[in-house]
Parts: structure tokens; C-alpha cells; sequence
């Protein structure tokens, strides 16, 4: 594949959110915890003592053999569960196992609400009985420019959506996060749209490669990662993938995002993995996979084009970014 751009590295300050050198205040407090992560955004994570996975005395797994259907191997675990995007704990990535350790993920509901025939709310328990878990071992293609292979377990959302029957007028699926401000620091941040908002078009969350997760290497799902439940849309950059759901609604229009009303220059509703479309700071033609010290080409719709570049064809990517 020929890429229109030059591979370069990613800068500490193209990956730091438009919204933490907007106050110089803001600026100042955050740098201090800021500046180890960014600088280590497109290397290898120093990984911090292991919060909210297996017990402290069982050793910390490899990849175990799991590999993507490309032949790369998983990311351990314990690089998936210390480096971690999930700004309502806090925008420094090895901060946020620590800060989400005592988040509340019992008891937990999904709203399941709109343009539907039966419109229910969901215990996560009710899920987990209702659809059969598998494993998916998927790429996580993050727009900062860095990259991990993750095995998933949860299932289709399709299967979720075709519980609920959408009706005729229904073209869009709106997700939103928890908001728990006792629990959640990160939501003290003015800059942001609280809560944490998503969207598909209803053709992309019936593709069956969008899924929820519930956990990861066989493991629940650990607070850092989304607990207790979160979608996985493994052809679009990490941010769509919204964490810690508590509502899903079938709309007929297209959903407000929280990051395209935060920068709508810089973070458009598709957000498909595109190396030929440059990020307005940085370019996405290369990544930095966690665990390695070079950079690999990125691969267009994160290397599912077989899959989803159907659900395109006749769009222009570049506008509709």
C-alpha cells in the first residue's frame, strides 16, 4: 500500500489534547503528569504495579500464544491494563488503574432505548447469560499513533440490537458513558461535553465485527479497560470506542461525539483508521505498536477493509473523516 505521508514520530505535544494547553493553569497542573506519559505515547509503557487484574501473587501472562489473524501477538496484559485513554479518571494514561480501581461497576445497567420495538434495560448479568461470550483478538489502533493487539471477550452488537428490533426510521445507534463525578475526577475538566457521547450509523453497529466487550484475556473486564462492559469498533481510531456504557439509543439523526464537539477540526463522527488522512497535528500513515521500538506502516481501516470498506464505498474519507 503506498501512503501519501511521511512516516514520523508522534510529539509529546501533538498528542496532547487541544484542550490542556487552552489554560495555561490547566496546562501547568497537568504537565507534571502529563509529560512521562506523552513522551512514551509511541514507545513502550513503563509499566506501574498491576491494578484490577488477576491476584497479585499469579504471574503476569504473555500473550500466551493468542495473535491476531495478521500473526502478531497479543500485547500482555499487563501493557493493556497500565496504559490506558480514559479521561473521566484522568489524561495521564498510567494514572487511570489507580484512579478507577474503586469505581462502582455493581450492580450495573444498559438502557437500550429509541427508534426500537422493545425497548429494555439490561442488567450486565442478563447480557452475559442472554448472548454467548467469545474471544476476538482485534488490533486497537489509537489516533495518538499508537497501536496494541487486545483479546477481547464479549459479543456481537448486533445481536444486542436485533434483541431490541430497530424500527424503519431508525439510522444512527447513540452511546453514552457513566457519569459517576464521586468516582470519576476526570469529569471536573470544563473542556469536555460530560458525559462521554458516541454514535455509529446504524449499517456500521450491525457489522459483525463491532462488538461489546466485556472482558479481556478471559479475565472481566478491568475498570481501566471500560468495565463493566464497552464497544469495540476495531476499524475506527480507540476513541469511538466508548467505555463503561450505561445507555444505547436508535436515533434518526446523526449523534453529538464528545471529541468532534470538543475539536471538529480535528475529530470527525467516522473516525475510520485512514493512513492516508492526516491527523491536523500529526500524521497517521505509521504507528508505534506498545511493546516495540519501531514504527510499522498503519494499515487502512486499521487492516479490515475486506470487512467494512463496503459500508464507504462512494464516500469521500478525506471529508468525511
Amino acid at each position: 500500500m503506498t501512503n501519501k505521508f511521511k512516516s514520523v514520530p508522534v510529539l509529546s505535544s501533538e498528542i496532547t489534547s487541544k484542550s490542556q494547553y487552552l489554560s495555561r493553569r490547566d496546562f501547568l497542573r497537568a504537565a507534571g503528569i502529563v509529560t512521562g506519559s506523552a513522551l512514551l505515547a509511541a514507545c513502550a509503557p513503563k509499566v506501574s504495579e498491576q491494578v484490577n487484574g488477576p491476584a497479585a501473587d499469579a504471574p503476569a501472562p504473555s500473550s500466551n500464544g493468542k495473535e491476531d489473524e495478521l500473526g502478531d501477538p497479543a500485547n500482555a496484559f499487563d501493557e493493556i491494563t497500565n496504559y490506558n485513554n480514559f479521561y473521566e479518571f484522568s489524561t495521564d494514561k498510567q494514572a487511570v488503574a489507580s484512579l478507577s480501581k474503586d469505581f462502582t461497576t455493581e450492580p450495573w445497567t444498559v438502557e437500550v432505548s429509541g427508534l426500537v420495538n422493545n425497548p429494555k434495560t439490561y442488567g450486565v448479568d442478563d447480557l452475559l447469560k442472554m448472548f454467548p461470550q467469545e474471544e476476538r483478538i482485534y488490533r486497537l489502533r489509537c489516533v495518538e499513533a499508537w497501536s496494541m493487539v487486545i483479546p477481547w471477550n464479549g459479543f456481537p452488537l448486533a445481536s444486542l440490537l436485533k434483541e431490541v428490533e430497530p424500527t424503519s426510521d431508525a439510522k444512527y445507534v447513540r452511546f453514552e458513558s457513566a457519569a459517576v463525578k464521586d468516582e470519576m475526577p476526570g469529569l471536573r475538566s470544563p473542556f469536555y461535553t460530560w458525559p462521554y457521547q458516541e454514535g455509529l450509523r446504524l449499517d456500521e453497529a450491525m457489522n459483525d465485527l463491532a462488538l461489546l466487550a466485556t472482558g479481556l484475556y478471559g479475565e472481566m473486564m478491568p475498570n481501566q479497560n471500560g468495565a463493566p462492559i464497552r464497544l469495540v469498533v476495531p476499524w475506527k481510531y480507540g476513541f469511538k470506542s466508548i467505555k463503561s456504557i450505561v445507555k444505547i439509543e436508535l436515533v434518526d439523526y446523526q449523534p453529538e461525539t464528545l471529541w468532534n464537539n470538543a475539536a471538529p477540526n480535528e475529530y470527525g463522527f467516522y473516525s475510520n483508521v485512514n493512513p492516508n488522512v492526516s491527523h491536523p497535528r500529526w500524521s497517521q500513515a505509521s504507528e508505534r505498536r506498545i511493546g516495540e521500538l519501531g514504527r510499522r506502516e498503519t494499515l487502512m481501516f486499521n487492516g479490515y477493509a475486506d470487512q467494512v470498506a463496503y459500508l464507504y464505498e462512494g464516500m469521500d474519507l478525506a471529508k468525511y473523516y
